[in-house]
């Protein structure tokens, strides 16, 4: 799956809308400065740069390398330790809070790392977690509509753990959470033009950009020219929504 990419085709990709939800989803963690915090699964740093200077200590880990390295020189204050969910380098208990954002939906075996979430967090801390509604409401859906309108085949996103409604509630609570609130966020982004929405989708990154590198020139014209009529004349604005599951140990 595309995510050992450049960093900054990863910001234009999926950083324009996670870095607005990062900003929702560090408002519901009430996160203090007596507080070590956990970026699980961090990308680029969208969500990591919000907890600089809110928390106390903040670390983070990605299993991606260019991610790691791009964390480190962005963030030269932050933990950042190459690793996946579902084997953190961390001690029992370390943190006050875990979070993961835009990650469960990608990982193995989601309840496995979400227990790693638990382990590394104290009793009575916080483990929060959101992914993409790809089931309908999410930044993708014109995209993977029109690949579904040119080949019903495609597997898209929309049937990954977590991303249908109280889906990712039910995994907290498989892995032994206390489920406190399973809400929403959304963003919205205006594109003036819509080359500005689709150039980012030929960079490789994610299943949408797995699927686009797959197709030949002419499958992706055809493509091109499909979103397009789904989404309509620019301007346009695309909303995105996010379940956003906040829990404790």
């Amino acid at each position: 799956m595309g995510f050992d990419v450049d960093p900054d085709a990863y910001d234009r990709f999926m950083g324009r809308f996670s870095a607005p939800l990062a900003d929702e989803v560090v408002a519901t963690l009430g996160v203090g400065p007596t507080d070590a915090v956990l970026d699980v699964g961090c990308g680029p740093g969208a969500l990591t740069s919000r907890l600089v200077g809110r928390a106390g200590r903040v670390a983070a880990v990605d299993p991606a390398e260019p991610f790691v390295a791009a964390v480190r020189t962005r963030l030269p204050d932050v933990d950042v330790r190459r690793a996946g969910a579902q084997d953190l380098p961390f001690d029992d208990g370390t943190f006050d809070v875990s979070v993961a954002q835009l990650v469960v939906h990608f990982l193995p075996d989601p309840v496995a790392g979400l227990r790693e979430m638990r382990r590394v967090t104290r009793t009575g801390g916080t483990v929060a977690v959101c992914v993409w509604d790809h089931a309908a409401r999410g930044p993708l859906a014109a995209f993977w509509r029109a690949v579904r309108d040119l080949d019903p085949a495609s597997p898209g996103e929309d049937l990954l753990p977590g991303v249908r409604r109280g889906h990712l509630a039910r995994l907290c609570r498989d892995a032994g959470l206390a489920v406190d609130d399973d809400g929403e966020a959304t963003v919205s982004l205006r594109f003036d033009a819509f080359a500005d929405w689709w150039e980012p989708f030929t960079l490789g990154v994610g299943p949408a950009g797995d699927h686009v590198a797959g197709l030949d020139a002419a499958g992706q014209a055809r493509l091109r020219d499909r979103c397009a009529q789904v989404l309509g004349p620019p301007p346009f604005t695309v909303d995105a929504t996010a379940w956003v599951v906040r829990a404790h140990v």
